[in-house]
């Protein structure tokens, strides 16, 4: 639970203590006045609110309740019938006395989501490295990248994965095996030519009949893979693309003009872009939009996507991330490893 005059960034701590992808917005007598979900905060960093707003400007005041004579029966049946992830219980003067989650209910969600993972790449910019070694395969805090990729899905209850292979494929078949020892279950397709990250979609021997996850094999995250699932659907996307912060500093004083009149002098200014972070959700129907077994790369099918008036959004990436493309990210990644994931 968090105040009404809480700041964003504290709202965002916690719903992370929580892992719930929601935060409850209450009074002094812990009265409740609204929510705050994970997709809220999410969208409102891409319209630009600053993080140290207050949460006042983002709340949701119109929210789904049941009271403590209508008890947790009646929570389950508001998640089903109005297919939502949090149902609060309130007692009779609307202070918060527990929180329902669809995790919390045997039986209402299954995390049966499919996995895509790119391990295809060949590591160029990581020679020498990879010259004997795939890139998913380089140890990170001693074991391989993947391995560490595949265990955060597993432990936030993704199961089912599909590893796309290619360069050295059979160093990355061979550790994982069917994915049992890892708590999962592993298949693999096998690229015979370079097809980009949209175009190994075609090579699916199923094509998946609910929204799936597509990420490069060379990411090292902690992203929450359910807060992308969640606002993939809230959303009614057929392709969500998750998109990193990144900034650019000019490093001379720029010149604004009025015609040929100056009007001011911006001193070195830091432009912010959200780019592009290799993890994707994709509805089974954005694959109508891949040609079989052609290369293709995930932009251009979002490209594909917008000019088809299609819905694609941008899920902003508060957590943890980092492109393991060439040595010095490497090196970075094994020494922020252990803050990072070890110690929490």
């Amino acid at each position: 639970m968090v105040s009404l005059d809480a700041t964003i960034r504290e709202s965002i701590a916690a719903i992370d203590r929580g892992a719930r992808q929601i935060a409850l917005v209450v009074d002094g007598e812990n009265r409740l006045l609204g929510v705050v979900t994970d997709g809220d905060i999410r969208r409102a960093l891409l319209r630009g609110v600053d993080i140290q707003a207050p949460v006042s400007e983002i709340v949701e005041r119109r929210f789904s309740y049941v009271t403590e004579l209508q008890g947790y029966a009646a929570a389950r049946r508001l998640m089903r019938e109005k297919s939502i992830h949090h149902v609060p219980i309130l007692g009779p003067d609307n202070e918060v006395l527990d929180l329902v989650s669809i995790d919390d209910v045997s039986g209402l969600r299954r995390r049966d989501t499919e996995v895509i993972l790119m391990a295809g790449g060949l590591g160029t910019r990581l020679r020498p490295l990879t010259e004997t070694v795939p890139k998913p395969m380089l140890p990170v805090g001693g074991r391989p990248l993947l391995e560490l990729i595949i265990e955060n899905f597993v432990e936030q209850g993704f199961t089912n994965f599909t590893v796309s292979l290619n360069y050295k494929g059979e160093m990355i078949s061979d550790h994982f095996g069917d994915g049992a020892a890892f708590g999962a279950r592993i298949k693999y397709q096998q690229e015979t030519q370079r097809m980009g990250t949209a175009g190994a979609l075609s090579l699916l021997p199923e094509r998946p009949n609910a929204p799936f996850v597509v990420m490069n094999g060379d990411l090292l995250t902690s992203m929450r893979f359910d807060a992308l699932e969640s606002f993939h659907i809230e959303n009614g996307s057929i392709a969500t693309m998750c998109a990193r912060e990144y900034s650019v500093q000019v490093p001379y004083g720029v010149i604004e003009t009025e015609g040929s009149r100056l009007s001011k002098i911006v001193e070195k200014p830091v432009h912010n872009h959200y780019v592009n972070a290799g993890i994707y959700m994709l509805s089974p129907e954005a694959l109508d939009f891949i040609e079989p077994e052609t290369p293709l790369d995930m932009p251009v099918l979002f490209e594909r996507l917008v000019e088809a008036e299609r819905i694609a959004s941008v899920f902003p990436m508060r957590e943890y991330w980092i492109d393991i493309g060439r040595i010095e990210d490497l090196e970075r990644a094994r020494t922020e490893y252990p803050s990072e994931f070890v110690s929490k």
